[in-house]
């Protein structure tokens, strides 16, 4: 895996904030606006306590998948001699980076369709992640956050065919961290109601920006895949 892969990660997080807030806006703000009356007198610090715990377990969820999707690229190294088959799935690394770039820079967004794939995973993980809501405690908001983080988002999706492509489960879960570490500062900002930073991602001209960086990474993953395999 080279430093572009974690780079266009983060990118894809921070630049996927309307995305994020669209998802689990929603559930944030609802955990903010309904923390436990017992607080500390200084609520933004205790806010920020509980947001921090939801999307810490959010993050966990992240790289937990990007570590297992790794995992089982590298068991099927160990059985088989699939060095072509690694190609293959960095290329479709390469074009799922450049679809999520195109979805940033709002050309097509026909990545998000791949949120129809998790539907089956979720309707088994949603009965038990709304026990969880309201937030009690600080412990809830983290288990609530490693919950919902199995939320069907095409976003994840994309990511996780980078984890795979990676071949291991330490690259795997180094992508999808970085994935969510870039998607933290949109879900905080959502939680404390402090718009700034999300308006200023959905900017056109940002997002014009920033899909393009990513559309390049894609392009320079796509060049070097093309010239392994020849």
């Amino acid at each position: 895996m080279n430093n572009y892969s974690l780079l266009g990660a983060f990118i894809v997080g921070i630049m996927g904030a309307g995305h994020c807030i669209s998802m689990c806006g929603g559930l944030v703000g609802a955990l903010s606006a309904n923390l436990p009356q017992t607080m500390a007198n200084n609520r933004l610090v205790e806010q920020l306590g509980y947001l921090f715990s939801y999307n810490s377990g959010r993050m966990i969820s992240y790289t937990c998948a990007g570590a297992l999707v790794g995992a089982s690229t590298q068991a099927l190294g160990w059985l088989f001699n699939i060095d072509q088959y690694l190609l293959l799935l960095r290329l479709l690394a390469a074009l799922m980076m450049i679809l999520t770039g195109l979805y940033i820079a709002q050309v097509w967004s026909g990545v998000i369709q791949l949120e129809r794939v998790g539907k089956w995973l979720w309707s088994i993980i949603a009965p038990v992640a709304n026990k969880f809501v309201p937030i009690k405690n600080k412990l809830h908001a983290f288990v609530a956050g490693a919950l919902w983080g199995w939320l069907p988002c095409g976003l994840v999706y994309s990511m996780l065919t980078w984890a795979v492509a990676a071949g291991n489960p330490i690259d795997g879960a180094l992508i999808m961290a970085a994935f969510g570490l870039g998607t933290l500062p949109a879900l905080l900002s959502a939680g404390i109601a402090a718009s700034t930073f999300s308006h200023w991602v959905q900017k056109s001209v940002v997002r014009k920006i920033s899909g393009m960086v990513l559309i390049g990474f894609g392009f320079h993953t796509l060049y070097i895949a093309i010239g392994q395999l020849n």
